[in-house]
């Protein structure tokens, strides 16, 4: 078998894939480990939804595997170094969805500054506009491109900052970016919109203390993982300010299960990873990936690759898996 797909692909999509390579659709592998893993040790490239795991252990045993792909950008549950360390590519689109990020942070935003009221110097409890806002981009992704454009159309002016990239690199000023720290973005910024890409490295960025510094009645939207915020430090800021509201897309309600930070936290809106994906989008995706793989598969003949030996593994001393 060539590909493996789990996350369904749009029909055109699928239809050229198909006669083009051996395809097995099975998104029920989802809810199956074990089936999915004796499926992948056929398989030469797998597209996955996201949150299911590619780890160490899956690709010892995928011994002909040669890319694993995700519609969507984040890889959070692919493990990234040992699929470098087996010769693995990873496929995801990373521009596909940008158009629809940059479109959901700015409904997201809209809402918040609307919704949640604020007293002003007369003691009225009134909403505030995108325009005339400060907003700060933290996270130099491609929507970024379409984000700026359309924050500016409302009239607000936008700063951002990365940690990965250098306040000197031209990109910011070809995003008409202006940059600075993190602390000050925090601290002068209306609103924030987090788009940065998910890296181990990154955990906990927006501490408590950071938090706590931010600008009072702030709105933040964070298309990233939120595993970039520290829980408590977010659930005191909400509740005891600065910040007046957040958004965080990607997260899913186990966040707010009792006994966590952020349960019973009611100016705080969670959903599951939708802002990158409509219709549009997915079909874009879908094509970028289909594409992608029929080039490796095609310039990569059907070989079985030994992968390191590890302790305790059973499956690595079977060696090859047979070709389907």
């Amino acid at each position: 078998m060539d590909v493996l797909i789990v996350d369904p692909l749009d029909g055109d999509v699928l239809h050229w894939l198909g006669a083009r390579h051996t395809v097995q659709v099975a998104p029920e592998f989802a809810r199956d480990a074990e089936a999915f893993r004796n499926a992948l040790m056929r398989s030469r490239a797998v597209v996955v939804p996201p949150g299911m795991p590619v780890d160490a252990a899956a690709l010892r045993r995928a011994t002909r595997l040669v890319v694993v792909a995700r519609l969507s950008v984040g890889v959070e549950s692919i493990d990234i170094e040992a699929c470098a360390r087996a010769g693995v590519e990873v496929v995801r689109p990373a521009t596909a969805g940008a158009a629809a990020q940059a479109e959901f942070a700015i409904g997201a935003l809209l809402q918040m500054l609307r919704r949640v009221p604020i007293v002003s110097p007369e003691g009225v409890r009134v909403g505030r506009e995108l325009g005339g806002s400060t907003v700060g981009v933290v996270g130099l992704t491609p929507a970024v491109r379409h984000l700026v454009p359309l924050l500016t159309a409302f009239g607000a002016s936008v700063v951002g900052h990365d940690p990965g990239v250098q306040a000197a690199d031209a990109a910011w000023s070809r995003y008409g970016v202006q940059p600075v720290g993190l602390r000050e973005l925090m601290a002068t910024c209306d609103a924030v919109c987090v788009l940065l890409t998910f890296m181990p490295r990154y955990l906990g960025l927006f501490s408590e203390r950071l938090l706590m510094r931010s600008r009072a009645d702030q709105v933040l939207v964070s298309l990233a993982h939120p595993s970039l915020f520290a829980e408590p430090g977010l659930a005191r800021a909400l509740g005891h300010g600065p910040l007046a509201a957040a958004w965080l897309d990607n997260a899913d309600d186990s966040l707010l299960e009792a006994g966590r930070p952020l349960s019973g936290v009611d100016n705080l809106q969670i959903t599951p990873g939708v802002a990158g994906t409509t219709l549009q989008s997915r079909t874009r995706s879908a094509w970028a990936v289909a594409r992608r793989i029929d080039e490796r598969l095609s310039a990569t003949p059907p070989i079985t690759v030994l992968r390191p030996k590890q302790p305790g593994d059973p499956a690595a001393s079977a060696g090859a898996s047979a070709p389907a």
